[in-house]
């Protein structure tokens, strides 16, 4: 396995930690996005942190275990339902690309937290890193420029 860092437009692969899911993205991927919205919290624990690709980049390589939860009637979250490893965000006014959970990716990744969103909510017990550019609620930008996130997601 070769150590070089790669570019985030080079794609890359990842999975679950029981290897339930596997997928592979060909293209471009954004920089990372840690989002402490109180629905991210809870389904991770902590708070989001992802990346995100164009949907036809992705491909599920293994989904056996892939299950989908349906928080809203536009939004759910990937997970596998053997490991129970988060894996996935996707909302229906970003039907063009899906969010995926950056500690998935294998390693090394080439990417960089880039942004944080929803920072008002983050858990009483976390401290924000203040070298990254910080929101109380929600940011949308260009999607391929350093940020992109979305109502309630990453």
């Amino acid at each position: 396995m070769s150590t070089e860092k790669p570019s985030p437009d080079t794609g890359a692969t990842g999975g679950c930690a029981c290897g339930g899911v596997r997928y592979r993205i060909d293209g471009e991927l954004r920089g990372v996005v840690h989002c402490h919205c109180e629905p991210c919290r809870r389904i991770t624990g902590h708070h989001m942190a992802a990346t995100a690709a164009i949907r036809s980049d992705l491909h599920l390589e293994y989904d056996v275990w892939l299950r989908w939860y349906q928080r809203t009637e536009t939004v759910r979250y990937g997970f596998c339902s053997r490991c129970g490893g988060t894996l996935f965000w996707e909302a229906a006014d970003k039907d063009d690309r899906v969010s995926i959970a950056a500690g998935t990716l294998d390693q090394p990744t080439g990417l960089q937290t880039v942004l944080a969103i929803y920072a008002g909510d983050a858990g009483d017990y976390h401290h924000l890193d203040p070298t990254i550019e910080t929101h109380d609620g929600d940011r949308s930008v260009d999607h391929w420029s350093n940020a992109d996130s979305g109502a309630g997601g990453a």
